[in-house]
């Protein structure tokens, strides 16, 4: 039985690795364990990983972070304290293979870890690219220490070969994240406002914004326009969620929590709002707001459009409910009004990362692996620049 350890350290990407757990506790070749770190274990994000234990999955490993400050130094100090708990982690569960989703610094230490364990990695939304945070480095950089990849359209496929690995071990499976939506039951408006203990008027945006940690302008400068442009809106009620945990990721929550408190009669802030009540809300907002890789790869698949701001999610490939603008205030506005004139619903457009049955897809390719023999000793794959 080849023992599967799926490591995750936030919200967003257990959501989406939610349909590939499922199918590893369902097949009797594999064995899950599970290994939570990062924000999961945060009371200030929620303590997602109860969600997980009320969802029937059995957490075998907890590791903590100390995620207490979101400044440069502080990131680094949590890295290093979750590479110490992840090795003895690791040494444990003795897994045969570790599952890697994305692209954060919980996820690259993970890998490092790994690497140095001498334990192969399949790696999850290699490929892409996120030019405005330094998580574009970090993916890449887990691309070279894993063995095998699942890169979510054919073009990131070919970005992963370029960086030098063998087109055999590279599979374009398409994005979990669509999988997981197809499998939902999804919560009414009338059972999220009793969840979320408030009326949700209609129409109302979804604003998920985060840090874009390359850019040269501080978080306030960078999460202020946002707030500008949506005082031009006072008919649209606005929902914002959590940001993570990145550098200036408190200072964007609290401007935030101000604006809601200024704002009570057309903004609400809830902190983590959890995979299932993330997608409901989102499956019936009149938009999708902020820098999220969530407005690219699921508001799509609801037919709900995007306002995309910024440089967060510059490189990656967007369906055409995705509009991108500008971090200014005007160019906010902007997008927002022509986001409102948008009619999706019965709208057919093509989303490149629509591809049927991710999970079992990759499963099978790692049974494969398997079966044929596993060297962790990588040869380079050098591109045929005559072709």
């Amino acid at each position: 039985m080849i023992r599967l350890c799926v490591v995750t350290g936030s919200r967003a990407e257990y959501g989406l690795l939610t349909p590939l757990i499922r199918n590893i506790m369902k097949d009797q070749d594999l064995k899950l364990q599970l290994l939570v770190t990062g924000t999961h274990l945060d009371t200030r994000f929620g303590l997602d990983y109860q969600e997980m234990e009320q969802d029937g999955i059995v957490i075998d490993e907890m590791v903590e972070m100390n995620l207490a400050s979101d400044t440069s130094y502080g990131i680094c100090k949590s890295m290093g304290l979750e590479l110490i708990g992840i090795s003895g982690a690791y040494e444990r569960l003795n897994p045969h293979m570790i599952l890697l989703l994305g692209d954060r610094y919980e996820i690259f230490t993970a890998a490092s870890a790994a690497v140095i364990c001498k334990i192969p990695i399949a790696h999850i939304h290699g490929g892409e690219l996120t030019q405005g945070a330094y998580d574009d480095c970090m993916r890449h950089g887990i691309t070279k220490m894993s063995y095998l990849h699942f890169t979510s359209t054919e073009e990131y496929r070919k970005r992963v070969i370029q960086l030098g690995e063998s087109p055999d071990r590279v599979f374009n499976v398409g994005a979990l994240g669509i999988e997981r939506i197809k499998g939902l039951t999804l919560l009414s408006k009338e059972q999220l406002e009793q969840s979320l203990h408030t009326a949700l008027p209609c129409p109302f945006s979804l604003v998920t914004y985060h840090p874009a940690t390359l850019d040269p302008f501080g978080v306030e400068n960078q999460f202020q326009p946002l707030l500008d442009a949506l005082d031009s809106f006072p008919e649209l009620f606005t929902v914002f969620t959590g940001s993570n945990a990145d550098t200036g990721g408190n200072k964007v929550n609290e401007m935030a929590i101000s604006y809601t408190r200024q704002h009570p009669e057309r903004a609400v802030y809830i902190s983590s709002l959890g995979s299932l009540r993330y997608l409901s809300l989102m499956s019936i907002s009149r938009l999708v707001i902020g820098n999220s890789s969530s407005g690219i790869l699921e508001a799509p698949a609801f037919h709900v459009p995007t306002v995309d701001i910024g440089l967060r999610q510059q490189g990656r490939i967007k369906p055409d409910s995705v509009i991108c603008c500008g971090a200014s205030a005007e160019s906010i506005r902007n997008a927002i009004s022509q986001a409102m004139n948008l009619d999706l619903k019965n709208h057919t457009f093509h989303n490149p990362y629509d591809c049927p049955g991710t999970s079992q897809k990759i499963l099978t390719c790692i049974k494969e692996a398997f079966r044929t023999g596993i060297h962790l000793e990588k040869e380079f794959y050098d591109i045929d620049w005559s072709m």
